[in-house]
């Protein structure tokens, strides 16, 4: 069985812990940014951020403010349409650990052309990789393959002060995952598990996908 992350998303406070921890272990660089009226930052995955909290704020129908938060990050499809895509172009430019499932771009994704990696970024529906325009290679998250393989949790999970991600083997996360739905059911009625069957990452969202982000679920 694969590997699958829990993120809860009812447990998340916008601490930014999981961002922060992933890039100091991938040992990514500062980004530039600029102030663009949110605490959203920066505004989007990149090269540097190969996970971000994004922050959607809305009026609810009681005339109250909510804040939803939605730590986005690879979703390590089970079937990775990216996978697909990339073969077409330049075979092993990303590829599937067959022990944790986790989806690699590999030192071959720098063959791929701009072109041909715009089109893997676009099959994925949930719009994460990202091409690094100084090397040319395709950069996601990568489940901290090296921490797993050595029996470490992932440095986002590890981080997580509220308990709002959970990893482990599948078989010992689903059930988890639907306690916790059912849990989150009590107060928020709308509440689902995003895309559950086709994910290793599986989100529990309080609302709608609209009320997170346009790529929250594909469902």
């Amino acid at each position: 069985m694969p590997k699958t992350f829990l993120v809860d998303t009812t447990r998340c406070t916008a601490c930014r812990g999981c961002q922060l921890a992933c890039k100091e272990w991938h040992d990514l660089p500062a980004n530039h940014t600029k102030q663009l009226g949110t605490h959203q930052n920066p505004p989007d995955l990149n090269p540097n951020n190969l996970k971000i909290v994004r922050f959607h704020e809305y009026v609810n129908d009681e005339g109250n403010v909510v804040w939803n938060f939605f730590p986005d990050q690879c979703r390590h499809c089970q079937t990775p349409p990216c996978m697909d895509v990339a073969d077409m172009s330049v075979p092993g430019a990303i590829i599937q650990d067959k022990k944790t499932g986790a989806v690699l771009a590999t030192d071959k994704s720098a063959k791929l052309s701009e072109e041909d990696a715009q089109a893997v970024q676009e099959a994925c529906p949930y719009n994460i990789p990202r091409r690094d325009p100084k090397s040319g290679r395709l950069t996601k998250c990568d489940m901290c393959i090296d921490r797993v393989s050595a029996g470490m949790q992932p440095i986002c999970v590890k981080t997580c002060p509220t308990g709002a991600m959970v990893f482990g083997e599948r078989e010992e996360i689903l059930p988890v995952a639907q306690k916790r739905l059912e849990t989150a059911k009590k107060r928020w009625p709308k509440a689902f598990l995003a895309d559950m069957e086709d994910v290793s990452v599986i989100y529990l969202l309080a609302d709608t996908k609209d009320k997170y982000y346009e790529f929250a679920a594909f469902m």
